[in-house]
């Protein structure tokens, strides 16, 4: 399956104080189940989970591709399932590493519509979500 584009933000989001986000928007919520439903792209979660990783030492831990791995971080990273920060090194030579940003990622049928709602992770870097 390939997977989706996500959209460049995510537009109709509410946050709560439980650290949560909602999205309604049908857009970015194929684009979550596109990734979600991708098996590389959930290795790259559970291998993240807890623990922030480069791409080459997440290409090594999932068996993938280092190509394959870039394809899949882009779209992971843009809708906030995972983190990207810089890591410092000494040498001078810096990489980029990511970490899983998402604890739960629940879907709420209702008679108002279809919500997906992601809870974050504490003390990882969130995401800018922009309306």
């Amino acid at each position: 399956m390939s997977q989706a584009v996500p959209p460049k933000s995510i537009r109709s989001h509410t946050r709560n104080s439980h650290d949560e986000t909602v999205v309604d928007d049908q857009e970015t919520m194929n684009a979550l189940f596109d990734m979600l439903d991708d098996e590389g792209s959930r290795s790259i979660l559970e291998a993240t989970d807890g623990t922030a990783l480069s791409a080459s030492e997440i290409s090594d831990a999932c068996d993938l591709p280092l190509s394959t791995t870039y394809r899949k971080l882009e779209p992971l990273t843009e809708t906030g399932l995972l983190s990207k920060r810089l890591r410092i090194s000494r040498s001078g030579k810096h990489t980029a590493e990511y970490e899983r940003a998402v604890e739960d990622v629940t879907v709420t049928v209702s008679p108002s519509g279809v919500e997906v709602h992601i809870t974050h992770v504490d003390g990882v870097q969130k995401p800018t979500v922009t309306a």
